[in-house]
């Protein structure tokens, strides 16, 4: 090209979550049968949504009104019912103003970090949604900054880690908090979060909180919502219904904006967010308009029970299976559907192998794994996959320096979901005696 048009961040673009499917995928045409354990999709899991949701949906789509544009920030009526919610159990008391839709979270925090003038960092927790730490690096144009989460303490940010990287880097001005998280299933107490807004309110720098699991709780844990707890300091709330109705495919999302005019620059640069909203015009009109009904009717609390209780059951399934496996870290999941678990310093090698018989597959493997920078947990992955169609994702490809891998608590046959976990335990031990 005359000038160079690539972006400075393009490389910090990844998403192995995703990326990982075309392996399985080309494995699937060699003979591999497959099990779908990369991504949070519940209806591709065979989630079933109820009948009464899809006549609310189905009656909204009879309504003209329903296929056009809808105000810049979203449906009033919708930001109406939505501040109302907030207000009612938050102590932040926020407007229909204050409240913005997108397409999706995604497109919310594509906005949130494109935004932000270039040298300002916002530090997330490591290991992180990968959509949050491409999204920040790209913008930046350099590798994300992080503070650790433990996996020897529930997966809670180390808040010492996280205040001497706030107090020695000057270019942060934002933190991140993923709660309940993702990738780790923790669900942080509120004497953490209280910990977090503290060193924010010390340094000057505005929180951005993803919530999007914030009602896909179990185990009888708790936590707060950052308005809640949030007091004076700019914030921003992350939140949607593609894992909550669950409805993802709906691409629907919203933030609340906390604060906004306690600092000139923070009202400032939500307004360059509200103004790219605008250029586009708006985002999805049917979705928005369902939310009011769908969250109001007397059976949606009914039918979040039910799904948590499937959850949590499945939660203790698979940390009972893998907490008695040596070589391993694994914490018992709270919220949201994953579960993160960590190999132990220094026990992966670029030796270890998981056998497979397809010569073609064992074939293919040993030319991924051979590939410059494959991570040691990557390496684990492919196997894991190639053996018994297993598919999971390397817990290094959610910028982390921990060893292990990613799965979903998605699977709704509780025998499948056994037989999964017990696979995956045989397979550890076996790699590691490898």
């Amino acid at each position: 090209m005359r000038n160079n048009i690539v972006h400075i961040g393009a490389g910090e673009l990844t998403y192995e979550i995703r990326a990982i499917v075309e392996i399985a995928e080309t494995l699937g045409k060699l003979g591999i049968k497959t099990n779908m354990e990369n991504i949070g999709d519940p209806i591709a899991k065979g989630e079933k949504i109820p009948d009464w949701m899809k006549q609310i949906v189905a009656d909204l789509a009879m309504k003209d009104c329903s296929y056009g544009y809808c105000a810049t920030k979203g449906i009033l009526d919708t930001r109406e019912f939505l501040a109302e919610m907030t207000n009612k159990r938050g102590k932040a008391q926020i407007s229909s103003e204050d409240i913005i839709f997108f397409n999706g979270l995604g497109d919310a925090i594509q906005k949130v970090y494109g935004f932000l003038k270039r040298e300002a960092r916002v530090i997330g927790p490591s290991p992180t949604y990968s959509t949050h730490s491409s999204g920040e690096a790209a913008h930046a144009g350099q590798a994300p900054v992080s503070y650790r989460l433990d996996p020897d303490n529930n997966w809670y940010p180390d808040l010492d880690d996280l205040r001497l990287s706030v107090k020695y880097n000057p270019a942060i001005c934002g933190l991140l908090i993923i709660n309940p998280d993702n990738p780790t299933g923790a669900v942080y107490p509120e004497r953490i979060l209280v910990e977090m807004i503290k060193i924010a309110k010390e340094y000057d720098l505005f929180i951005i909180c993803d919530e999007i699991y914030h009602n896909i709780i179990y185990n009888g844990e708790s936590t707060k919502p950052l308005s809640d707890l949030v007091g004076d300091v700019p914030a921003i709330a992350m939140k949607g219904i593609s894992k909550e109705l669950p409805w993802p495919g709906a691409r629907c999302g919203w933030i609340e904006v906390y604060n906004r005019h306690k600092d000139p620059l923070f009202a400032r640069y939500i307004q360059s967010i509200v103004d790219s909203k605008m250029v586009e015009v708006c985002s999805t009109t049917l979705p928005q308009k369902a939310i009011p009904p769908i969250m109001s009717h007397p059976q949606y609390p009914v039918y979040l029970k039910e799904r948590t209780s499937r959850y949590e059951k499945f939660s203790n399934i698979a940390y009972d299976l893998l907490k008695d496996v040596p070589g391993i870290k694994v914490n018992r999941t709270n919220g949201a559907f994953y579960m993160s678990v960590a190999f132990d310093r220094k026990r992966l090698n670029n030796t270890q192998t998981l056998q497979i018989d397809n010569d073609q597959v064992r074939t293919m493997v040993e030319e991924l794994v051979a590939k410059p920078g494959t991570s040691a947990d990557k390496r684990f992955v492919y196997y894991l996959l190639a053996s018994t169609g297993i598919c999971v994702v390397p817990l290094t490809s959610f910028s982390t320096p921990e060893q292990g891998f990613r799965i979903t608590l998605l699977e709704r046959d509780e025998e499948e979901f056994t037989k999964i976990f017990e696979t995956i335990a045989e397979s550890i031990n076996a790699y590691l005696a490898s």
